[in-house]
């Protein structure tokens, strides 16, 4: 905790030194891809397993709050991305790290200059989903809606340190103080993993991030009898369960090529960015081994969650049922579906007069 307040105060009185700002900034756009890509994945794996919570989740992301977090999100994947790609070329050539403040500064300039045509693009879509007076969820049910992620990443910290108190014990007796301590071979691995995949990952986001936020837009995942993005098959059924099973089933030359690119995006992501995670909450618990420890093992559930639900979601298949169920369930949402009509017993008539 000392080391974060630190950390804070040291910035704040930084003064000139965009090195500094630019290492903020990639760890705090970095944190904030994380917590969309948990959010993102459970949701999406939801069109296979539950249909109806699915529909309920993306009518909660075409709400204002999460339009405007979805402008938060591109300008983090934007900027985590470039700056991510300079770490990468200046670990690679050392020599080049005389000019990292001059980097740094094209890194910002990159970023806003893509951020322009890319936010207008955005912006299109919004001004055209909402000049139609959609119905929408009220802000209160969006938040009552993200209480189990909440309760989800509260169990997922308190099993953490659940298992590093349990396990301090056999870890401390097998350290013996006359051990030298030795540079990690696979601390070595994780290095040059994060600088590679930060690089592959670059296209594979730009792509998805120009597919469903700029040349289709998250509103247009529920818009009836449009073709979906990347595909020649029609959404008729205007239900986002439906979309993504479209989108998965797409066949290139008989190969299932957006569901190998799903299945790319989460592999490398996941990994990358759970690790980028381990690397900030284990350089803030420093002085202590047992939340140093908790860390590690927060970051290593979230991540096999993560694969475990993505991967089976991106491996399993949306029956047509699932699109009919998603057709009740984006009804019902609205109250689209009138309640059903009370019909009274019928009772005996009375005998007519002779």
């Amino acid at each position: 905790m000392t080391s974060l307040v630190t950390t804070i105060t040291e910035t704040l009185r930084y003064r000139g030194a965009i090195g500094q700002w630019s290492w903020v900034l990639h760890r705090v756009t970095g944190l904030g891809v994380v917590l969309f890509l948990t959010l993102h994945v459970i949701d999406t794996s939801w069109a296979v397993f539950w249909p109806a919570l699915y529909e309920k989740a993306i009518a909660i992301y075409q709400t204002p709050i999460f339009t405007i977090g979805e402008f938060a999100l591109t300008a983090c994947v934007i900027y985590h991305a470039l700056n991510g790609v300079r770490i990468a070329l200046f670990d690679f050539r050392p020599e080049w790290w005389k000019h990292q403040a001059k980097a740094a500064q094209l890194v910002l300039l990159g970023t806003i200059l893509i951020l322009i045509p890319t936010f207008l693009a955005m912006f299109g879509h919004v001004l055209a989903y909402y000049n139609e007076s959609p119905q929408m969820l009220s802000l209160l049910e969006v938040l009552r809606e993200q209480i189990p992620f909440v309760i989800g990443i509260g169990g997922a910290v308190a099993l953490a340190v659940i298992l590093a108190v349990l396990t301090q014990p056999f870890l401390s007796d097998s350290k013996k103080p006359t051990q030298k301590p030795r540079g990690s071979r696979l601390e070595r691995f994780w290095w040059s993993f994060m600088r590679a995949s930060g690089i592959a990952i670059v296209p594979l986001v730009f792509g998805h991030l120009a597919m469903i936020h700029l040349i289709q837009g998250v509103f247009e995942i529920t818009a009836a009898s449009h073709v979906v993005v990347a595909t020649d098959l029609v959404n008729v059924s205007g239900t986002a369960t439906e979309f993504v099973a479209h989108r998965w089933n797409f066949l290139f030359a008989g190969v299932a090529i957006w569901r190998l690119y799903d299945i790319a995006l989460l592999a490398l992501v996941t990994v990358h960015g759970f690790n980028g995670l381990r690397y900030v909450l284990t350089d803030y618990t420093t002085q202590s081994p047992l939340l140093r420890r908790a860390a590690t093992y927060l970051v290593t559930i979230g991540a096999a969650v993560l694969l475990a639900v993505g991967g089976a979601a991106l491996l399993g298949t949306i029956e047509p049922s699932a699109i009919d169920i998603a057709e009740e369930a984006q009804a019902r949402l609205f109250g689209e579906i009138a309640a059903p009509e009370i019909v009274p017993e019928a009772t005996e008539a009375p005998a007519s007069g002779g």
